[in-house]
Protein backbone atom coordinates (compact mmCIF):
# COMPACT_ATOMS: atom_id res chain seq x y z
CA UNK A 1 0.00 0.00 0.00
CA UNK A 2 1.18 3.33 -1.18
CA UNK A 3 1.13 6.25 1.37
CA UNK A 4 0.34 9.78 -0.42
CA UNK A 5 3.64 12.54 0.75
CA UNK A 6 1.50 15.67 1.72
CA UNK A 7 3.59 18.77 -0.18
CA UNK A 8 5.36 20.66 3.28
CA UNK A 9 4.28 23.42 2.30
CA UNK A 10 0.49 22.97 2.00
CA UNK A 11 1.36 21.25 5.70
CA UNK A 12 2.45 24.02 6.79
CA UNK A 13 -0.51 26.15 5.76
CA UNK A 14 -2.61 24.36 7.82
CA UNK A 15 -1.36 26.24 10.69
CA UNK A 16 -1.86 29.48 9.17
CA UNK A 17 -5.03 30.97 10.09
CA UNK A 18 -7.21 32.69 6.96
CA UNK A 19 -6.28 36.01 6.19
CA UNK A 20 -9.07 38.95 7.73
CA UNK A 21 -9.29 39.71 4.28
CA UNK A 22 -11.01 38.54 1.21
CA UNK A 23 -9.91 40.74 -2.12
CA UNK A 24 -12.31 39.74 -5.22
CA UNK A 25 -10.86 40.76 -8.97
CA UNK A 26 -13.71 42.43 -11.35
CA UNK A 27 -13.76 41.85 -15.14
CA UNK A 28 -13.40 45.67 -16.67
CA UNK A 29 -16.43 45.67 -18.57
CA UNK A 30 -18.37 45.51 -15.74
CA UNK A 31 -16.91 47.82 -13.88
CA UNK A 32 -17.45 50.54 -16.58
CA UNK A 33 -21.25 49.58 -17.08
CA UNK A 34 -21.69 50.00 -13.56
CA UNK A 35 -20.23 52.68 -12.43
CA UNK A 36 -19.64 56.43 -14.46
CA UNK A 37 -16.18 57.93 -15.03
CA UNK A 38 -16.58 61.13 -12.77
CA UNK A 39 -14.44 64.26 -13.20
CA UNK A 40 -10.88 64.40 -12.37
CA UNK A 41 -11.17 65.70 -8.39
CA UNK A 42 -14.52 63.57 -7.59
CA UNK A 43 -12.61 60.40 -8.95
CA UNK A 44 -9.78 61.00 -6.90
CA UNK A 45 -11.82 61.64 -3.50
CA UNK A 46 -13.86 58.53 -4.31
CA UNK A 47 -10.76 56.58 -5.11
CA UNK A 48 -9.35 57.56 -1.83
CA UNK A 49 -12.44 57.31 0.42
CA UNK A 50 -12.64 53.64 -1.42
CA UNK A 51 -9.41 52.28 -0.65
CA UNK A 52 -9.75 53.85 2.88
CA UNK A 53 -12.95 52.40 3.65
CA UNK A 54 -11.66 49.04 2.07
CA UNK A 55 -8.30 48.86 3.80
CA UNK A 56 -8.16 47.44 7.27
CA UNK A 57 -6.03 49.85 8.86
CA UNK A 58 -7.58 52.27 11.05
CA UNK A 59 -8.56 55.63 10.73
CA UNK A 60 -9.03 59.05 12.29
CA UNK A 61 -12.14 61.25 10.37
CA UNK A 62 -14.30 60.17 7.46
CA UNK A 63 -12.57 58.29 4.67
CA UNK A 64 -12.98 60.89 1.47
CA UNK A 65 -10.80 63.85 2.31
CA UNK A 66 -12.02 67.34 3.62
CA UNK A 67 -11.06 69.14 0.89
CA UNK A 68 -7.90 69.17 -1.72
CA UNK A 69 -5.32 71.79 -1.70
CA UNK A 70 -2.44 73.36 -4.09
CA UNK A 71 0.42 74.56 -3.24
CA UNK A 72 1.76 78.46 -3.99
CA UNK A 73 4.61 78.72 -1.67
CA UNK A 74 7.06 76.26 -1.14
CA UNK A 75 10.03 78.69 1.11
CA UNK A 76 13.12 77.60 2.87
CA UNK A 77 13.50 78.95 6.49
CA UNK A 78 16.09 77.77 7.80
CA UNK A 79 19.96 78.21 6.42
CA UNK A 80 21.08 76.20 3.07
CA UNK A 81 23.59 73.80 4.24
CA UNK A 82 23.18 74.54 7.97
CA UNK A 83 21.95 70.20 8.68
CA UNK A 84 18.50 71.53 9.34
CA UNK A 85 15.72 71.93 6.53
CA UNK A 86 11.83 73.73 7.84
CA UNK A 87 9.93 74.65 5.22
CA UNK A 88 7.16 77.48 5.28
CA UNK A 89 4.32 76.31 2.78
CA UNK A 90 0.82 77.95 1.73
CA UNK A 91 -1.72 76.28 0.21
CA UNK A 92 -5.20 77.15 -1.99
CA UNK A 93 -8.29 75.42 -2.10
CA UNK A 94 -8.62 73.81 -4.92
CA UNK A 95 -12.44 72.08 -4.05
CA UNK A 96 -14.54 73.18 -1.68
CA UNK A 97 -13.21 75.89 0.97
CA UNK A 98 -12.92 74.48 4.60
CA UNK A 99 -13.60 76.81 7.48
CA UNK A 100 -10.73 76.40 10.46
CA UNK A 101 -9.71 78.31 12.87
CA UNK A 102 -6.33 78.88 14.61
CA UNK A 103 -4.66 76.05 16.87
CA UNK A 104 -6.31 73.51 14.39
CA UNK A 105 -4.62 70.82 12.29
CA UNK A 106 -4.05 69.62 8.81
CA UNK A 107 -3.83 66.03 8.11
CA UNK A 108 -2.33 65.59 4.48
CA UNK A 109 -2.03 62.29 2.38
CA UNK A 110 1.72 61.88 0.98
CA UNK A 111 2.59 60.83 -1.92
CA UNK A 112 4.19 57.93 -2.46
CA UNK A 113 7.19 57.21 -5.00
CA UNK A 114 5.71 55.63 -7.98
CA UNK A 115 8.89 53.91 -8.81
CA UNK A 116 8.39 52.26 -5.58
CA UNK A 117 5.10 51.28 -5.93
CA UNK A 118 5.55 49.81 -9.28
CA UNK A 119 9.02 47.69 -7.87
CA UNK A 120 6.49 46.49 -5.16
CA UNK A 121 3.81 45.48 -7.68
CA UNK A 122 6.43 43.53 -10.04
CA UNK A 123 8.10 41.94 -6.80
CA UNK A 124 4.42 40.76 -5.78
CA UNK A 125 3.59 39.53 -9.23
CA UNK A 126 0.37 42.22 -8.90
CA UNK A 127 -1.52 43.24 -12.07
CA UNK A 128 -1.81 46.94 -11.62
CA UNK A 129 -4.79 46.98 -14.00
CA UNK A 130 -6.73 44.90 -11.94
CA UNK A 131 -10.20 46.25 -10.52
CA UNK A 132 -10.89 45.06 -6.78
CA UNK A 133 -12.52 45.42 -3.70
CA UNK A 134 -11.66 44.56 -0.17
CA UNK A 135 -14.03 42.37 1.81
CA UNK A 136 -13.69 42.41 5.33
CA UNK A 137 -14.20 38.42 6.60
CA UNK A 138 -16.12 38.43 10.17
CA UNK A 139 -16.82 35.24 12.26
CA UNK A 140 -20.02 34.48 14.02
CA UNK A 141 -21.38 31.42 16.16
CA UNK A 142 -18.10 30.10 14.54
CA UNK A 143 -19.06 30.54 11.00
CA UNK A 144 -16.67 32.36 8.86
CA UNK A 145 -18.56 34.72 6.39
CA UNK A 146 -17.91 37.60 4.26
CA UNK A 147 -18.92 41.12 4.36
CA UNK A 148 -21.00 42.17 1.16
CA UNK A 149 -20.68 45.74 1.08
CA UNK A 150 -22.66 46.53 -2.19
CA UNK A 151 -21.39 50.37 -1.51
CA UNK A 152 -17.88 49.25 -2.21
CA UNK A 153 -16.84 50.59 -5.83
CA UNK A 154 -14.17 48.80 -7.85
CA UNK A 155 -10.94 50.30 -8.01
CA UNK A 156 -7.81 49.89 -9.78
CA UNK A 157 -5.34 47.67 -7.82
CA UNK A 158 -2.39 49.73 -8.11
CA UNK A 159 -4.60 53.06 -6.90
CA UNK A 160 -5.18 50.95 -4.10
CA UNK A 161 -1.86 50.25 -3.08
CA UNK A 162 -0.99 53.88 -3.75
CA UNK A 163 -3.53 55.28 -1.64
CA UNK A 164 -3.64 52.14 1.07
CA UNK A 165 -0.65 50.80 1.87
CA UNK A 166 2.74 52.21 2.94
CA UNK A 167 5.38 49.74 0.85
CA UNK A 168 7.95 52.68 0.80
CA UNK A 169 8.29 54.07 4.23
CA UNK A 170 6.65 52.35 6.97
CA UNK A 171 8.14 49.00 8.72
CA UNK A 172 6.46 45.87 8.83
CA UNK A 173 5.47 44.30 12.63
CA UNK A 174 6.57 40.88 13.57
CA UNK A 175 3.49 38.96 12.41
CA UNK A 176 4.61 39.91 8.93
CA UNK A 177 8.05 37.76 8.77
CA UNK A 178 6.07 35.01 10.86
CA UNK A 179 3.36 35.01 7.87
CA UNK A 180 6.04 35.43 5.02
CA UNK A 181 7.96 32.29 6.91
CA UNK A 182 5.39 30.04 5.60
CA UNK A 183 5.65 31.23 1.94
CA UNK A 184 9.39 30.71 2.08
CA UNK A 185 10.43 28.57 -0.71
CA UNK A 186 14.23 28.90 -0.42
CA UNK A 187 15.03 26.70 3.18
CA UNK A 188 17.72 29.33 4.17
CA UNK A 189 15.25 32.26 3.84
CA UNK A 190 12.40 30.24 5.71
CA UNK A 191 14.52 29.77 8.27
CA UNK A 192 15.89 33.12 8.94
CA UNK A 193 12.36 34.14 8.51
CA UNK A 194 11.40 31.63 11.63
CA UNK A 195 14.41 32.59 13.63
CA UNK A 196 13.38 36.26 13.47
CA UNK A 197 9.83 35.12 14.91
CA UNK A 198 11.14 33.20 17.76
CA UNK A 199 12.27 34.73 21.33
CA UNK A 200 15.72 33.96 20.71
CA UNK A 201 15.89 36.05 17.59
CA UNK A 202 13.20 39.05 18.98
CA UNK A 203 16.87 41.24 19.28
CA UNK A 204 18.18 40.67 15.56
CA UNK A 205 14.51 41.36 14.39
CA UNK A 206 14.55 44.54 15.96
CA UNK A 207 18.13 45.25 14.87
CA UNK A 208 16.95 44.27 10.94
CA UNK A 209 13.62 45.57 11.31
CA UNK A 210 12.81 48.63 13.17
CA UNK A 211 16.64 50.40 14.20
CA UNK A 212 16.93 50.38 10.51
CA UNK A 213 13.35 51.34 9.69
CA UNK A 214 13.29 48.99 6.69
CA UNK A 215 10.34 48.99 4.69
CA UNK A 216 7.99 46.75 3.28
CA UNK A 217 9.47 46.87 -0.20
CA UNK A 218 13.16 46.37 1.20
CA UNK A 219 12.10 43.34 3.44
CA UNK A 220 10.39 41.48 0.74
CA UNK A 221 13.82 42.37 -1.89
CA UNK A 222 15.67 40.30 1.11
CA UNK A 223 13.65 37.45 0.96
CA UNK A 224 13.28 36.57 -2.98
CA UNK A 225 11.60 33.54 -2.60
CA UNK A 226 8.82 34.67 -0.33
CA UNK A 227 5.46 35.50 -2.72
CA UNK A 228 2.79 36.09 -0.42
CA UNK A 229 -0.99 36.42 -1.31
CA UNK A 230 -2.33 39.77 -2.06
CA UNK A 231 -5.03 39.23 1.14
CA UNK A 232 -1.76 38.58 2.94
CA UNK A 233 -0.26 42.36 1.99
CA UNK A 234 -3.57 43.74 2.27
CA UNK A 235 -3.79 42.76 5.95
CA UNK A 236 -0.11 43.14 7.34
CA UNK A 237 1.57 46.31 5.14
CA UNK A 238 0.82 48.97 7.22
CA UNK A 239 -1.79 51.29 6.22
CA UNK A 240 -0.57 54.80 4.28
CA UNK A 241 -1.56 57.03 7.08
CA UNK A 242 -2.24 60.78 6.91
CA UNK A 243 0.67 63.10 8.75
CA UNK A 244 -0.60 65.90 11.18
CA UNK A 245 0.72 69.47 10.89
CA UNK A 246 -0.09 72.49 13.33
CA UNK A 247 -1.71 75.25 10.54
CA UNK A 248 0.58 78.40 11.26
CA UNK A 249 -2.12 80.52 9.89
CA UNK A 250 -5.33 82.61 10.54
CA UNK A 251 -8.29 82.10 8.15
CA UNK A 252 -9.13 85.85 9.11
CA UNK A 253 -5.90 87.21 7.85
CA UNK A 254 -5.41 84.87 4.37
CA UNK A 255 -9.23 83.56 3.17
CA UNK A 256 -8.94 80.67 1.44
CA UNK A 257 -5.21 79.64 2.11
CA UNK A 258 -3.75 77.53 5.14
CA UNK A 259 -0.19 77.72 5.78
CA UNK A 260 2.09 74.87 7.16
CA UNK A 261 5.31 74.79 9.00
CA UNK A 262 7.12 71.43 8.28
CA UNK A 263 10.86 70.18 9.23
CA UNK A 264 12.03 68.36 6.74
CA UNK A 265 12.82 65.07 8.32
CA UNK A 266 15.89 62.93 7.58
CA UNK A 267 18.36 60.49 9.38
CA UNK A 268 21.35 57.82 9.04
CA UNK A 269 20.61 54.55 10.45
CA UNK A 270 23.07 52.69 12.60
CA UNK A 271 24.01 50.98 9.44
CA UNK A 272 24.46 54.21 7.61
CA UNK A 273 21.92 54.16 5.50
CA UNK A 274 19.83 57.28 4.46
CA UNK A 275 16.26 57.24 5.78
CA UNK A 276 13.74 60.40 5.43
CA UNK A 277 9.92 61.24 6.11
CA UNK A 278 7.70 60.31 3.73
CA UNK A 279 5.44 63.36 4.08
CA UNK A 280 7.99 66.21 4.56
CA UNK A 281 10.04 64.90 1.78
CA UNK A 282 7.41 64.64 -0.86
CA UNK A 283 5.85 68.17 0.34
CA UNK A 284 9.17 69.81 -0.24
CA UNK A 285 10.10 68.02 -3.60
CA UNK A 286 6.27 69.88 -4.63
CA UNK A 287 7.03 72.79 -7.18
CA UNK A 288 3.89 75.43 -7.00
CA UNK A 289 3.68 75.96 -10.79
CA UNK A 290 2.77 72.20 -10.89
CA UNK A 291 -0.79 71.30 -9.88
CA UNK A 292 -0.10 68.62 -7.80
CA UNK A 293 -3.81 67.83 -6.04
CA UNK A 294 -2.97 67.14 -2.14
CA UNK A 295 -6.06 65.20 -0.37
CA UNK A 296 -6.28 67.10 3.08
CA UNK A 297 -8.53 66.46 6.16
CA UNK A 298 -9.07 69.29 8.67
CA UNK A 299 -9.19 68.38 12.68
CA UNK A 300 -9.29 69.89 15.55
CA UNK A 301 -5.87 70.17 17.95
CA UNK A 302 -4.83 70.55 21.18
CA UNK A 303 -4.67 74.16 20.91
CA UNK A 304 -8.29 76.07 21.18
CA UNK A 305 -8.56 79.44 20.18
CA UNK A 306 -8.63 82.04 22.47
CA UNK A 307 -11.09 84.67 23.52
CA UNK A 308 -9.23 87.95 22.53
CA UNK A 309 -9.45 89.48 25.68
CA UNK A 310 -7.57 86.52 27.09
CA UNK A 311 -3.62 87.20 27.84
CA UNK A 312 -1.49 84.52 26.42
CA UNK A 313 2.08 83.21 27.73
CA UNK A 314 3.10 80.99 24.21
CA UNK A 315 6.05 78.66 24.42
CA UNK A 316 6.65 77.10 21.05
CA UNK A 317 10.38 76.41 20.46
CA UNK A 318 11.24 75.23 16.76
CA UNK A 319 8.31 74.10 14.70
CA UNK A 320 6.56 74.64 17.63
CA UNK A 321 6.08 78.43 16.78
CA UNK A 322 3.63 77.23 14.00
CA UNK A 323 0.54 77.26 15.50
CA UNK A 324 1.58 80.85 17.33
CA UNK A 325 2.38 82.52 14.21
CA UNK A 326 -1.31 81.90 13.45
CA UNK A 327 -2.64 83.19 16.94
CA UNK A 328 -0.19 86.33 16.46
CA UNK A 329 -1.51 86.87 12.76
CA UNK A 330 -5.57 86.35 14.13
CA UNK A 331 -4.96 89.00 17.18
CA UNK A 332 -3.28 91.10 14.92
CA UNK A 333 -6.66 91.27 13.16
CA UNK A 334 -8.41 91.34 15.92
CA UNK A 335 -6.56 94.07 17.61
CA UNK A 336 -7.58 96.22 14.07
CA UNK A 337 -11.56 96.69 15.41
CA UNK A 338 -11.60 95.79 19.31
CA UNK A 339 -9.35 95.49 22.61
CA UNK A 340 -7.23 92.90 22.74
CA UNK A 341 -4.86 91.22 25.61
CA UNK A 342 -1.44 91.22 25.55
CA UNK A 343 0.92 88.14 24.18
CA UNK A 344 4.20 86.89 25.38
CA UNK A 345 5.95 84.44 23.45
CA UNK A 346 9.19 82.07 24.07
CA UNK A 347 10.68 80.91 20.81
CA UNK A 348 13.40 79.05 20.74
CA UNK A 349 16.11 77.71 17.85
CA UNK A 350 20.19 76.89 17.84
CA UNK A 351 21.40 79.73 16.27
CA UNK A 352 20.36 82.88 15.59
CA UNK A 353 22.09 82.84 11.78
CA UNK A 354 20.52 79.12 10.74
CA UNK A 355 17.35 78.79 11.99
CA UNK A 356 15.74 81.89 13.37
CA UNK A 357 12.34 80.82 12.56
CA UNK A 358 10.04 83.91 10.82
CA UNK A 359 12.52 86.24 12.15
CA UNK A 360 11.29 89.59 10.37
CA UNK A 361 7.61 88.24 11.82
CA UNK A 362 8.14 88.41 15.15
CA UNK A 363 10.07 91.56 14.66
CA UNK A 364 7.50 93.22 12.94
CA UNK A 365 4.59 92.24 15.79
CA UNK A 366 6.56 93.22 18.47
CA UNK A 367 7.64 96.74 17.07
CA UNK A 368 5.61 99.91 18.19
CA UNK A 369 1.38 99.22 18.74
CA UNK A 370 2.22 95.15 17.44
CA UNK A 371 0.54 92.43 19.70
CA UNK A 372 3.65 91.75 20.92
CA UNK A 373 5.36 94.76 22.24
CA UNK A 374 6.05 95.74 25.22
CA UNK A 375 3.31 98.46 24.58
CA UNK A 376 0.66 96.14 24.28
CA UNK A 377 2.12 94.08 27.72
CA UNK A 378 3.34 91.72 25.90
CA UNK A 379 6.89 90.86 24.69
CA UNK A 380 9.06 88.14 22.27
CA UNK A 381 11.58 86.45 23.84
CA UNK A 382 14.33 84.38 21.68
CA UNK A 383 16.60 81.49 22.95
CA UNK A 384 19.57 80.67 20.96
CA UNK A 385 21.16 77.23 22.48
CA UNK A 386 24.07 77.08 20.60
CA UNK A 387 25.07 80.44 20.13
CA UNK A 388 27.18 80.69 23.50
CA UNK A 389 29.14 77.94 25.67
CA UNK A 390 26.25 77.60 27.74
CA UNK A 391 22.90 76.41 26.29
CA UNK A 392 20.05 78.57 26.48
CA UNK A 393 16.42 77.15 26.08
CA UNK A 394 13.02 78.64 26.27
CA UNK A 395 12.85 77.84 30.27
CA UNK A 396 15.43 80.34 30.75
CA UNK A 397 14.16 82.82 28.67
CA UNK A 398 11.47 82.85 30.97
CA UNK A 399 12.95 82.49 34.50
CA UNK A 400 14.94 85.72 33.32
CA UNK A 401 11.29 87.26 32.72
CA UNK A 402 9.63 85.65 35.30
CA UNK A 403 8.04 89.08 36.78
CA UNK A 404 6.36 89.86 33.39
CA UNK A 405 5.07 86.23 33.60
CA UNK A 406 3.72 86.12 36.97
CA UNK A 407 1.85 89.59 36.31
CA UNK A 408 0.57 87.66 32.99
CA UNK A 409 -0.62 84.66 34.82
CA UNK A 410 -2.43 86.84 38.02
CA UNK A 411 -4.28 88.65 35.26
CA UNK A 412 -5.53 85.52 33.98
CA UNK A 413 -3.46 84.33 31.26
CA UNK A 414 -3.76 80.93 29.33
CA UNK A 415 -0.41 79.21 28.54
CA UNK A 416 0.21 77.81 25.41
CA UNK A 417 3.05 74.92 24.89
CA UNK A 418 3.78 73.61 21.46
CA UNK A 419 6.80 71.55 20.20
CA UNK A 420 8.98 68.36 20.99
CA UNK A 421 7.77 65.78 23.40
CA UNK A 422 11.30 64.70 24.52
CA UNK A 423 12.59 66.88 27.76
CA UNK A 424 10.56 70.66 26.64
CA UNK A 425 7.23 70.56 27.44
CA UNK A 426 8.32 68.75 31.59
CA UNK A 427 11.11 71.53 31.55
CA UNK A 428 8.76 74.26 30.54
CA UNK A 429 6.11 73.13 33.48
CA UNK A 430 8.67 72.80 36.12
CA UNK A 431 10.05 76.66 35.67
CA UNK A 432 6.04 77.37 35.59
CA UNK A 433 6.06 76.27 39.49
CA UNK A 434 9.53 77.64 40.09
CA UNK A 435 8.23 80.91 38.56
CA UNK A 436 4.66 80.85 40.75
CA UNK A 437 6.81 79.76 43.59
CA UNK A 438 8.96 82.67 43.43
CA UNK A 439 6.79 85.40 42.48
CA UNK A 440 3.85 84.66 45.16
CA UNK A 441 5.95 83.85 47.50
CA UNK A 442 4.41 80.15 47.65
CA UNK A 443 6.25 77.09 49.41
CA UNK A 444 7.23 74.64 46.11
CA UNK A 445 4.56 72.05 46.80
CA UNK A 446 1.38 75.51 46.95
CA UNK A 447 2.90 76.83 43.18
CA UNK A 448 2.93 72.98 41.96
CA UNK A 449 -0.28 72.91 43.22
CA UNK A 450 -1.36 76.45 41.36
CA UNK A 451 -0.29 74.92 38.30
CA UNK A 452 -2.17 72.18 38.08
CA UNK A 453 -5.04 74.23 39.10
CA UNK A 454 -4.81 76.10 36.00
CA UNK A 455 -4.55 73.13 33.93
CA UNK A 456 -7.51 71.90 35.16
CA UNK A 457 -9.36 74.73 34.68
CA UNK A 458 -8.48 74.71 30.66
CA UNK A 459 -5.68 76.77 30.72
CA UNK A 460 -2.55 75.15 30.00
CA UNK A 461 -2.48 73.69 26.51
CA UNK A 462 -0.04 71.61 25.43
CA UNK A 463 0.47 70.10 21.96
CA UNK A 464 3.57 67.87 21.55
CA UNK A 465 5.16 65.72 18.77
CA UNK A 466 8.07 63.39 18.55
Amino acid sequence: MTSILQDPVESEMTLLDQPKVEVRYHDIGEVNSQFSVAADLQSREKDIEMARLMSPGKFSGKSGPSCFLKMTKNKLLTKAGCGKDVRHFEFEFVSSTVRYEVGDVLEVLPGQNPAAVDVFLQRCNLNPESFITVHHRKQENGICGTDLDVSKVPIKLKTFVELAMDVSSASPRRYFFEVMSFFATAQHEKERLQYFTSPEGRDDLYQYNQKERRTVLEVLEDFPSVQMPFEWLVQLVPPLKPRAFSISSSPSAHPGQVDLTVNVVSWTTPFKRKRSGLCSTWLANLDPHQSTVIPAWFQKGSLPPPSPLEPLILIGPGTGCAPFRGFIEERSIQSQSSTTAPIMFFFGCRNEENDFLYRDFWSHHSQEEGVLSEAKGGGFFVAFSRDQPQKVYVQHKMRENSARVWDLLSEGAAVYVAGSSTKMPSDVLEAFEEIVSKESGLPSESAVRWVRALERAGKYHVEAWS
